[in-house]
């Protein structure tokens, strides 16, 4: 079972969007019949094994094993991941493009470059696969307290300098064999946690302190 997967393909996207099907996937972390899994959905067998073979069919469930149960084979199930991300290749007539509209300030703009990298490192992890070959990649993420609107401005003033620098420095448009990366960055609002989370901004006044 792998960690995380993309999927691109709409018919898979709408099968793992049901609900049913969605608890399915979720009840599916550890291998389990279509009998066990029907008694712990609440749902026939026959249902459960409806809803199975339409998983299995766009690749979001596996075969993993068989047991003999009295005269009859069982067919042990298991989820392909344990956690699904949703390509925008799934929505393509409608999928975000980041060069129609750039603007860094722009929460929608993070969106879509957030948008494009699923669907990139989606492509790119289905092509390695294919290829039997490892992808290098590269993430960093972490998390930064800022005393004010003002400091956070400056941060991002000099992160914007920095990752400039980086970029003159190594960039070689003309290697020879040299293939191109792309770098994101992005810098925004932590989510709260607990009872009282809210996703809605705090102010932005500068030199307001964050509560």
């Amino acid at each position: 079972m792998l960690d995380v997967t993309v999927i691109e393909n709409p018919e898979a996207a709408a099968a793992s969007l049901d609900p049913m099907r969605a608890r399915l996937l979720a009840a599916l972390a550890e291998p389990m019949s279509a009998t066990a899994l029907a008694a712990q959905v609440g749902l026939p067998r026959q249902k459960v094994n409806y809803h199975l073979r339409a998983l299995e069919r766009h690749g979001l469930v596996e075969l993993v094993g068989e047991r003999r149960k009295g005269n009859m084979t069982e067919r042990l199930m298991q989820a392909t991941a344990a956690s699904y991300v949703i390509s925008p290749l799934a929505l393509a007539s409608v999928q975000p493009d980041p060069d129609r509209h750039r603007d860094a300030m722009s929460a929608r703009w993070l969106l879509a470059l957030a948008g494009r990298l699923v669907r990139d490192v989606g492509a790119l992890i289905t092509g390695a696969a294919r290829a039997d070959k490892r992808l290098a990649t590269f993430a960093l993420d972490g998390e930064v307290r800022f005393a004010s609107a003002a400091d956070r401005a400056a941060f991002v003033e000099e992160l914007t300098a920095g990752v400039g620098a980086l970029v003159r420095k190594y960039h070689d448009a003309d290697a020879e064999g040299g293939r191109g990366h792309r770098v994101v960055i992005a810098v925004h609002p932590s989510l709260k946690t607990g009872p009282a989370a809210s996703a809605e901004p705090e102010p932005d006044a500068p030199g307001e302190i964050e509560p």
